[in-house]
């Protein structure tokens, strides 16, 4: 299948989710979330459906993830419909865990530089160097 086809399908398919999700799954588990990735099978058969909850969600990842899935059959329908593809995809919902750590990343490289700062304060700073 050529790359620029399926990214395009992906695409779509990421728009339309977060469409209904937002809309039309009644599941309280589920709330506000973010698709933040599609993935799809070489074959179409299968996409891979990356999502995080939103911050100070009431519900853990794994409940939203249990709502989700137990919404696939739903969504698995209404994107077929909307999107008139002839066989609609399996979806499979993952936690995106990119987000958290990239922040995690980051507090560490904040904690280093602070670090790294508190241990030279109280040097003096490098002599000039004479060849300039």
């Amino acid at each position: 299948m050529p790359q620029a086809r399926n990214q395009r399908i992906e695409s779509e398919i990421q728009r339309v989710l977060a469409t209904l999700i937002a809309r039309e799954v009644k599941d309280p588990r589920v709330g506000n979330v973010t698709i933040t990735q599609v993935s799809m099978a070489a074959d179409m058969g299968a996409a891979r459906v990356y999502f995080t909850p939103f911050a100070g969600s009431a519900h853990p990842p794994d409940e939203v993830r249990a709502g989700l899935t137990r919404a696939a059959g739903f969504l698995r329908g209404e994107l077929g419909r909307r999107l008139g593809l002839r066989h609609a995809p399996r979806l499979e919902f993952l936690f995106d865990e990119t987000p958290e750590g990239a922040a995690r990343l980051t507090r560490l490289i904040d904690s280093a530089v602070a670090d790294d700062r508190a241990a030279h304060d109280g040097e003096d700073p490098p002599p000039a160097d004479p060849a300039r």
